[in-house]
């Protein structure tokens, strides 16, 4: 049993991925060639933004977001430590502050209602993630955001693009929405990729420089940037993988509710709660357990995989000791740290597989 299944996505738009690769290899523009604007183009579309600007990873578009906001030393960026490193490493980078707000007990996501109390006169920016699948709570979010001077709001969206909020757009949410097209992904490429999307026209523009080390005409440089292009052939290869897209996230969403409905009324398990004004793409299907590891044990004793992901949360990362955050600081995000397991999870999943899955946690 597959942790992801990208193989039988890869047998249905096989010809249509050969035939697109083949067309890159034929015309030879592997750099920002003609696949680049087609796949930004239908990017834009598929959310209803004015701008979407393709990067090297997912890493790279939060760092450009950051670089285009002008952030950096003695600036403090707002975000989460429940999260893979990258969200908190770019603040870094930028030579920011990364500065952490708890998560809330049910969607794992950045609480709003702890977050007015984290804003200080050196905020520049906030950075909810969407994480498993769906978004924040973009709307309180953003609210307060404008409250307080209108900080900028860039969405974290790597495992969130495809869902919605109060019917709105994952990556069209706040001035900045930032994706990622890693492999695992619910739009996954074949290697690192990325994107960022925004309405505002300067700051697309900054992005479209910052990819090509800051250049906005040749040999002209009016700002720092760094080599963040996007691969044509990977964007030859998610140009049909995005025409699937749609109908993938229907399947991820009734895969989850299988799970729901097969693992419910298992004592012992917290299952992953949809927010009512969001959807979710359910990157990822994670449980909480007190009793993980007994879980993982007996999963891997049958060769099913499992993961916790983000099982040390970010204050508690020794890169971040500096910071001066301890134990007990972040008491929902060290709890859910503690406790989730990751199931299998793609639009492929079989319900045989997911009724194996259950019956082994069931007989613990």
């Amino acid at each position: 049993m597959d942790f992801i299944d990208l193989k039988t996505q890869q047998k249905r738009i096989r010809p249509e991925i050969d035939r697109r690769i083949a067309a890159v290899l034929d015309h030879g523009q592997y750099i920002l060639g003609p696949e680049i604007a087609e796949f930004e183009q239908l990017l834009a579309d598929f959310l209803g933004v004015k701008h979407a600007i393709t990067v090297a990873s997912g890493t790279d578009s939060l760092l450009m977001a950051l670089m285009a906001l002008e952030i950096g030393p003695g600036d403090e960026v707002i975000t989460v430590p429940y999260t893979w490193i990258s969200t908190a490493e770019v603040i870094a980078l930028t030579g920011a502050t990364p500065v952490f707000v708890d998560i809330e007990p049910d969607t794992w996501n950045l609480d709003p209602e702890k977050l007015e109390a984290a804003i200080t006169d050196k905020t520049k920016a906030i950075m909810p993630v969407g994480i498993y699948g769906q978004t924040a709570n973009m709307s309180a979010i953003n609210a307060i955001a404008e409250r307080n001077g209108n900080l900028p709001v860039i969405e974290d969206a790597a495992q969130s693009f495809g869902a919605t909020h109060r019917g709105e757009n994952s990556c069209a949410l706040s001035l900045v929405g930032s994706t990622s097209f890693f492999p695992s992904k619910p739009l996954g490429g074949y290697g690192d990729g990325g994107a960022l999307f925004t309405d505002d026209d300067d700051l697309a523009e900054k992005f479209r420089w910052i990819r090509v080390h800051g250049q906005a005409k040749p040999y002209h440089h009016p700002i720092l940037g760094i080599n963040g292009r996007f691969d044509g052939l990977q964007a030859a290869i998610l140009i049909p993988k995005l025409e699937i897209f749609p109908e993938e996230v229907v399947l991820r969403q009734q895969v989850a509710e299988r799970y729901r409905c097969l693992l419910d009324p298992i004592a012992g398990i917290t299952l992953p709660e949809v927010a009512e004004e969001n959807t979710s793409v359910f990157a990822i299907y994670t449980i909480l357990s007190e009793q993980r590891e007994v879980i993982r044990d007996a999963l891997k004793a049958k060769d099913i995989p499992s993961v916790s992901y983000y099982a040390v949360p970010l204050h508690l990362q020794p890169v971040f000791e500096k910071l001066g955050y301890k134990e007990g600081d972040f008491p929902i995000s060290e709890q859910v740290a503690s406790q989730c397991l990751s199931l299998p999870m793609s639009p492929y999943v079989q319900e045989a597989d997911q009724e194996k899955i259950a019956a082994v946690i069931a007989a613990l």
